[in-house]
């Protein structure tokens, strides 16, 4: 049993290793850093997973190994082996095209928003009720193809902000494991 699963959202694979639709993977190997635990490839979960503490609640770390588009399925896996009571015991991190690059947002339940990723997690799960941290990807103008925007690597110029997002993520992700996820949506938006 765990107390809470943090599932970050990517995709395996050197290639994609520090894409803007990895963001979720990135904050996942922060948090791992920062609880001193090592992902280990559990094949039967199809995901890499670390199992550690963080401010005294027992937490999963896990990178689906699916590719983006069937994420769900190795959260459900996660789910069950895990044997989360509640949905707000899980928290998704992702990337968000709908936000800026630089700020994150915590949503609780709704829609995929378009991300294929939720998406697939919302399917499998059969519901959308665990909780989002939305990592922003975004720019002033839409890139005229998204899929090769978010396939691409951060540019040198941005590797600031980006470290930036991961510490104020990494913050949410401890505020909610403290206080709840409500006081860490008003303190990040």
């Amino acid at each position: 049993m765990a107390d809470f699963l943090v599932v970050g959202l990517g995709n395996p694979g050197k290639e994609y290793g520090n894409t803007r639709h990895n963001f979720g993977f990135l904050l996942l190997d922060k948090l791992a850093r920062g609880m001193a635990v090592a992902f280990r490839h559990r094949s039967s979960l199809e995901a890499d997973v670390a199992v550690g503490e963080l401010l005294s609640h027992s937490v999963v770390l896990a990178k689906p190994l699916t590719y983006m588009n069937l994420s769900g399925r190795a959260v459900a896996s996660l789910v069950r082996f895990f044997r989360l009571r509640e949905p707000r015991q899980l928290l998704i991190a992702h990337d968000d095209l709908d936000i800026p690059l630089g700020r994150i947002k915590i949503k609780s339940g709704g829609g995929a928003g378009g991300h294929k990723g939720v998406s697939s997690v919302i399917e499998s799960l059969g519901t959308s009720d665990f909780l989002r941290i939305r990592l922003g990807i975004g720019l002033e103008e839409r890139p005229i193809d998204v899929v090769d925007y978010v396939l691409t690597p951060f540019a040198a110029d941005d590797q600031d902000v980006v470290q930036h997002t991961l510490n104020e993520a990494s913050k949410a992700v401890r505020m909610i494991i403290q206080e709840g996820h409500g006081p860490a949506m008003n303190f990040f938006h």
